[in-house]
């Protein structure tokens, strides 16, 4: 894929648009990549169902052409970051979270670009939280590992090591106990299951601490939804690591996706 001309001196150069996919809605917005923040308010649209590769194309593609269209846009050539809910290698999905399974193989990078008439960068939906928040939230600043887990349907994580990702690491899928980790310690097992807050942390201590021994790293990053209820189960957790709640919310799969565009394409490092 061509590398789009770097735009050096003007203000739209520091904004890309990102999108993130997901099961029920696939939303988007522009980003400050100076500030890690969106500009003006995100834009969503439900997830059509079936989720094939040509409806969900079609609904990126509206709303690229909305936010495109807003003041302070960058140009419509510059290529746009998106999410999506599967392994992604080399712009090929290995997957399929929560989408339909004929994206299982599927060249999203390609289908996509073709879509938009303008390049197109796809990347795993925890990868782009995680990159987001080291870059701008609550991993700024601290060097070697970081791990991001968000709890949610799964567990999601990303692998993050002296800012650079290492993308696809599929941590909620360790086997603990016989199980595979999310099926258990998901915040919707959590729910599913009845937990109160103490004996769900009883199942978060022992997933932590396995990670922990697994790769020893500086920081954990809890996300998801349930990370605004991070007081009720973090503060009863023993970890040697440190563990703290994600700051980037529900904006941070757009700000990643558009960082990691920016980062390819030669207008961030």
């Amino acid at each position: 894929m061509a590398k789009s001309e770097k735009k050096k001196d003007s203000k739209e150069s520091t904004r890309m648009i990102g999108i993130d996919i997901g099961g029920t809605g696939i939303k988007g917005g522009i980003v400050d990549l100076k500030k890690g923040k969106l500009v003006g308010d995100r834009y969503r649209i439900d997830t059509p169902k079936p989720s094939t590769p040509e409806a969900v194309a079609d609904v990126v593609a509206l709303i690229v052409d909305e936010l495109s269209a807003r003041e302070g846009a960058p140009a419509r050539d510059t290529p746009v970051g998106v999410t999506f809910p599967a392994i992604i290698q080399h712009g090929i999905a290995r997957s399929a979270a929560n989408v339909d399974k004929s994206w299982i193989d599927y060249e999203v990078d390609k289908h996509f670009t073709e879509r938009l008439g303008r390049p197109v960068e796809v990347i795993n939906d925890a990868d782009a939280a995680g990159l987001a928040e080291v870059r701008y939230g609550a991993g700024k600043g601290v060097g070697g590992t970081v791990l991001v887990i968000t709890l949610g349907t799964g567990i999601g994580s990303a692998f993050v090591f002296d800012g650079r990702l290492v993308p696809n690491a599929e941590l909620g899928h360790l086997e603990i106990d016989s199980f595979d980790a999310e099926t258990k310690a998901s915040a919707v097992a959590r729910e599913r299951d009845g937990l109160s807050w103490e004996e769900y942390s009883v199942l978060l201590q022992r997933y932590f601490s396995h990670v922990e021994f697994l790769f020893s790293p500086e920081l954990f990053i809890v996300g998801g939804g349930i990370s605004k209820r991070a007081d009720e189960y973090l503060p009863r957790l023993k970890l040697r690591t440190p563990i703290v709640p994600a700051k980037l919310k529900n904006e941070a799969g757009i700000v990643g996706a558009a960082l990691q565009v920016a980062i390819d394409h030669g207008f961030a490092k």
